[in-house]
C-alpha cells in the first residue's frame, strides 16, 4: 500500500494505486539496484501477470548519479565494459554497453580503440541511458525516513512499511509497503577524525563541482594539498595539476611512493562469481587472509599508467626548473588550521617527526569511502536482523539478511557483505551476476522454496 501522510489529508502516492504491495522494494537507485531493475523487468517480460515481480525503487537524488564528483573527462573504468549491468548475467540482453553504443552510433568507434575500459564519463552515461529506460520503476527524490516491520495477523511479521518524503511536497510523507527490500544505498566518504568540511576542506567526491565554484570565483589558487594515496588521490593530483597551471600541487600520503594496482589475471579472480562462493564457505581466518592478500587489487592503490605520468610530469618540472608537483611522501597531516583567506597545513616527516607548516588555499580528502551503518538506515527493522560473533549481521548467500524465525520479510543487501561475500560486495564486477541471484532467490522464495544456489546463468 502506498499513501501519502501529512495532517489529517491522504492521497494518493505517485504512480500507485491504493493497495499495491510490492514483491521488492528497492532503496536506493545506483547500478546495483539497477542492475536488478533490469533483471526484474527482462524477466517479465517473459512471463504471465501471474509470475511477474511487482518492483519500484526509491532515490534520494533528483535524478541518476554515480560518483559525478569523479567524472574527470580523461579517467577510465578500472573493470572491463563486459562487467557491464547485465552481461555477466545475460549476455544478450538489450541494455548492455555494446547495445548502449551502437544506439549512439559509437559502436565502431569504440572498436577502434582496442580498450577494454571505456571513459568513466561515458559508462556513466551508459548508467544514465539504461536508468532512463525503468525511470517509471522509480521515484527520484525520495529520501527514506523508516523502514518498520509490519507483523500480520498471524503473528508473523511478513511486510516492511518503508516511508519516505513524498517527492511532490517535501512537508509530507510517502508510505510504501513491501514483501523485501533491496537495499543498495552506496558508500559514504570516510573521513579523518574532526575533520569539518567547508569551503577550502573537500572530500574527494565533491571534486569536480567545488573545482568549478572555484574558477567561477576567480579566487586565485597558490597551493592545493591532496590527502591520500589511492587511485581517487593521484587522479585528484593530476586533475588539480592541470586545471590550476600556476599551483603548486603537495600530494601527502605515509606510503614511500603509489603502490601499483594489482590487475594481473590470477589476482582478478579474487572478482570473479565463482570466488564468492569460495570467500562465503570459507571459515572467517580464511577469509581475513583472503581479504589481507588481495586489497592491493582494489585499496589504496593506483593504476601504473596514472604513476608512470605522474612521475614523468615531476622530472620535467625538475629539468625545467619549475617544481608545481610536490610528492611528501612518509608524511601525514596532524593539524589544519583555519585562517582568514587560507589553511596552515601542519605536515609531520614520519621518520623524524619534523613538522613543517603549508600555507595552503585547498585541502583534498582522498581518503576512501566506507559502507553506511546498516542498522542506522534500517531503524526499527535492525531488530529482526540476526548478527554473527562479531556483531556483524549475518547475511544469505543470496544476499538475504538471516532474520527472526518468526520473519518472512525479506531485506536483501547489495554492498556492505564484504565480511561474507569478499571483496566485490562493493565493486561493479559481480553487479549483474549478484542482480541474477537476489531476482532468483526472490522466486523462488515466493513459490515457497528456499533457492538451491546462486544463479549462474
Amino acid at each position: 500500500m502506498w499513501r501519502a501522510e501529512g495532517g489529517d489529508a491522504t492521497v494518493t502516492a505517485p504512480r500507485s494505486e491504493p493497495d499495491i504491495i510490492h514483491d521488492v522494494l528497492g532503496i536506493g537507485f545506483g547500478p546495483s539496484n539497477l542492475a536488478l531493475a533490469i533483471a526484474i523487468e527482462e524477466h517479465n517480460a517473459q512471463r504471465p501477470a501471474s509470475e511477474r515481480i511487482e518492483a519500484g525503487f526509491l532515490e534520494r537524488q533528483p535524478r541518476f548519479g554515480w560518483h559525478r564528483g569523479m567524472l574527470i573527462d580523461d579517467a577510465t573504468m578500472q573493470v572491463s565494459f563486459l562487467k557491464d549491468l547485465v552481461t555477466m548475467r545475460n549476455p544478450t540482453s538489450d541494455f548492455s554497453f555494446l547495445c548502449y553504443l551502437r544506439e549512439q552510433g559509437r559502436l565502431v568507434d569504440f572498436l577502434n580503440q582496442k580498450t577494454l575500459f571505456p571513459l568513466r564519463v561515458e559508462f556513466h552515461e551508459y548508467f544514465e541511458w539504461a536508468a532512463a529506460r525503468l525511470a517509471h520503476l522509480v521515484d527520484y527524490s525520495s529520501e527514506v525516513l523508516s523502514i518498520t516491520p509490519v507483523r500480520g495477523d498471524d503473528g508473523e511479521i511478513d511486510h516492511l512499511d518503508v516511508v519516505c518524503q513524498d517527492p511532490r511536497d517535501p512537508g509530507r510523507t510517502v508510505t510504501h509497503r513491501a514483501r523485501n527490500i533491496s537495499v543498495a544505498v552506496g558508500l559514504e566518504p570516510h573521513l579523518p577524525p574532526g575533520t569539518e568540511l567547508s569551503e577550502r576542506i573537500w572530500h574527494n567526491s565533491q571534486l569536480l563541482p567545488r573545482v568549478a565554484e572555484l574558477a567561477a570565483s576567480g579566487e586565485p589558487v597558490r597551493r592545493a594539498v591532496v590527502l591520500g594515496a589511492g587511485q581517487s588521490a593521484a587522479e585528484a593530483v593530476d586533475y588539480l595539476h592541470r586545471t590550476f597551471p600556476d599551483a603548486e600541487v603537495c600530494a601527502v600520503f605515509a606510503k614511500y611512493g603509489y603502490t601499483p594496482a594489482d590487475d594481473s589475471p590470477f589476482a582478478n579472480r579474487i572478482f570473479d562469481p565463482e570466488a564468492v562462493d569460495v570467500y562465503y564457505d570459507a571459515p572467517s581466518e580464511v577469509k581475513q587472509s583472503l581479504f589481507d592478500y588481495h586489497r592491493s587489487t582494489n585499496y589504496s592503490v593506483v593504476d601504473m599508467d596514472l604513476i608512470e605520468a605522474l612521475y614523468a610530469t615531476s622530472y620535467r618540472e625538475k629539468v625545467q626548473g619549475r617544481e608545481r608537483l610536490r610528492f611528501l611522501n612518509v608524511s601525514r597531516i596532524r593539524a589544519v588550521d583555519v585562517l582568514d583567506d587560507r589553511l596552515g597545513i601542519s605536515v609531520e616527516f614520519l621518520p623524524t617527526g619534523e613538522r613543517s607548516t603549508l600555507p595552503a588555499d585547498i585541502l583534498v580528502h582522498a581518503t576512501g569511502y566506507r559502507s553506511k551503518d546498516i542498522s542506522v538506515l534500517l531503524g526499527e527493522s535492525a531488530k529482526i536482523c540476526l548478527r554473527d560473533d562479531g556483531d556483524a549481521v549475518r547475511v544469505g548467500r543470496d544476499h538475504r539478511v538471516e532474520v527472526a524465525p518468526e520473519v518472512t520479510a525479506g531485506i536483501y543487501l547489495q554492498g556492505g557483505t564484504e565480511h561474507t561475500h569478499g571483496l566485490a560486495s562493493t565493486l561493479l564486477s559481480t553487479t549483474a551476476v549478484r542482480a541474477g541471484e537476489i531476482l532468483d532467490s526472490l522466486v523462488a522464495r515466493r513459490r515457497g522454496a528456499v533457492p538451491a544456489g546462486p544463479h549462474r546463468g
